[in-house]
């Protein structure tokens, strides 16, 4: 199967020298395009400003927006079978991005921002048979954040985790999630290396294309 993972935060400019982001590391997106070239699947992952190397056999596409991210996984989105949206996309941007450095004032300031892009919604439309797979870091009533966007957006799964947790979640090795699937129970999964989270999550996604 053809594989399109994404991965990591973005970064939304405020100025040449700032940005808003979160706490991704990327390491979940990129553990599940590791796993899923190592059983044999042709993958490209499109990850967001990471410290991680590129992996061996991926084709990897590097990107730094919100923007940025809706345009590479649209152009990449048709020639695939499964979406795996595991990157953690900034929710708003600046309305406008100064173009000096701007420098400390005697009063306070404002910073206007808007919404950014929302990339799985956006491409919700080029889904067909494809497997569309979410992801939800939240930090309370997880499964219930994570349940009302596998219905909202019709997806075949979404992977919920409590990224409140020192162990699990944001720049961490291991992860403990719950697979949420349509007409069916959450399921919960031990705390393991995201490694050990990719594999299981790609063997779904092998059993389900069959």
């Amino acid at each position: 199967m053809r594989f399109l993972v994404t991965a990591g935060p973005t970064r939304e400019a405020i100025d040449p020298v700032r940005f808003l982001s979160n706490r991704s590391s990327g390491k979940m997106g990129f553990a599940v395009a590791v796993a899923a070239a190592a059983r044999g699947h042709v993958v490209t992952l499109i990850s967001g400003p990471t410290s991680l190397p590129s992996p061996a056999g991926v084709h990897t596409v590097r990107i730094e927006t919100a923007e940025q991210m809706l345009v590479a996984v649209r152009e990449h989105v048709p020639a695939c079978d499964v979406l795996i949206m595991a990157a953690a996309v900034a929710d708003w941007r600046p309305r406008q991005c100064a173009a000096q450095k701007q420098k400390k004032e005697a009063t306070a300031s404002t910073l206007e921002l808007e919404r950014t892009p929302d990339v799985l919604q956006s491409v919700l439309p080029l889904k067909g048979a494809r497997v569309f797979v979410g992801f939800a870091a939240e930090t309370e009533h997880v499964l219930a954040y994570a349940q009302r966007k596998l219905e909202s957006k019709k997806l075949d799964a979404v992977v919920a985790n409590d990224v409140s947790r020192t162990d699990a979640g944001f720049e961490v090795d291991t992860n403990q999630v719950t697979l949420l699937t349509p007409g069916a129970p959450p399921d919960t999964w031990a705390l393991m290396p995201k490694s050990a989270v990719a594999v299981r999550l790609v063997k779904w996604v092998e059993a389900l294309r069959r």
